[in-house]
C-alpha cells in the first residue's frame, strides 16, 4: 500500500472525534486502518474520565494519534461537553505546534432535512483564505449560512486564534444514528483532497453491520450535544 504524496511537503493534520452521524470517527477510524498508519501516541485531556478499549488484546486509550509520512491523524472514541471540548481544542492546537502543523483537516457531520436521501452532499468551511482553493478544485460547495456550536465550534475557534489554515468537511447525514453511507464520502473527499488511494469497499459491505456497533457511541454522543444545547438555551442548527 502506497500513500500518494501531495506536491507539499507541508505536515497536515487529520482530526476526527463524534459528531453527527459518527461521520468523524467512522471516516478517520477507516483511514487509519486502510492505510495502516503507525500509532504515535495517547492524547491525554485534563478532567477526562473516559473508559479504555481492548482491541487484540491491545490497550488502547479513547484519543490517539497516528503518523505516516507528513500525514497526522487524531482521533477520539469518545464525546465531549462543553468544557471537555474546549480543553480538547487546546491540547490539539498545542499538538499542532509541536509538530509544525500547517494545515488541518475535519471530517464532521451535518443535520440533513432529508436523511433518507442517496446523494447526500459534502459542504466545506474553512478558516482561512489559502484553503479556498481546495473547494473550487474538488468542486465543494461553500458552507454558507448557519450555526456552529459543542466540539466543532470549540475546535475552529483555538485554531482561528492559533492560525492554522483549517478546512471543515460537513457531510450531510442522519443526526440520530450512526450513517456510514455519509462517511463513505466523506472518506472519498479526504482522500481527494489529501491525494490518498482509498478504496471503500469494505465499509460498504458492513454498513449494517456498522450501524448496529456504534449505537451506544451515537447515543452518547447525541446527550453531549443536548446538554450543550440545553445551556446555550436554543437549539442551534449546523445547516440551515
Amino acid at each position: 500500500m502506497r500513500i500518494a504524496r501531495s506536491d507539499s511537503n507541508e505536515n497536515t493534520l487529520l482530526l476526527g472525534y463524534p459528531s453527527n452521524g459518527l461521520v468523524g470517527t467512522f471516516s478517520t477510524s477507516y483511514l487509519i486502518y486502510y492505510l495502516k498508519l503507525k500509532q504515535l501516541g495517547e492524547i491525554d485531556i485534563p478532567n477526562l474520565i473516559a473508559p479504555l478499549f481492548v482491541e487484540n488484546g491491545e490497550i488502547l486509550g479513547p484519543i490517539r494519534s497516528y503518523k505516516k509520512d507528513n500525514l497526522f491523524v487524531i482521533i477520539s472514541d469518545v464525546p465531549f461537553d462543553d468544557y471537555l471540548a474546549d480543553d480538547f481544542a487546546r491540547v490539539i492546537g498545542a499538538f499542532c505546534k509541536k509538530y509544525s502543523i500547517k494545515k488541518i483537516v475535519i471530517a464532521s457531520g451535518m443535520e440533513t432535512i432529508n436523511p433518507k436521501k442517496k446523494d447526500k452532499k459534502i459542504f466545506g468551511l474553512v478558516t482561512h483564505q489559502k484553503l479556498e482553493n481546495i473547494l473550487y478544485q474538488h468542486n465543494l460547495p461553500k458552507f454558507l449560512n448557519g450555526s456552529i456550536f459543542g466540539t466543532d465550534s470549540a475546535i475552529i475557534s483555538v485554531f482561528r486564534k492559533l492560525n492554522i489554515p483549517t478546512l471543515v468537511l460537513y457531510a450531510e447525514c442522519h443526526p440520530f444514528f450512526p450513517d456510514p453511507g455519509a462517511s463513505i464520502q466523506a472518506i472519498v473527499t479526504v482522500a481527494k483532497i489529501l491525494d490518498l488511494k482509498v478504496d471503500t469497499s469494505d465499509i460498504q459491505n458492513r454498513m449494517e453491520q456498522l450501524r448496529i456497533q456504534h449505537r451506544n457511541l451515537m447515543e452518547e454522543t447525541i446527550r453531549a450535544a443536548q446538554r450543550q444545547k440545553e445551556k446555550q438555551k436554543r437549539t442551534p442548527q449546523i445547516y440551515r
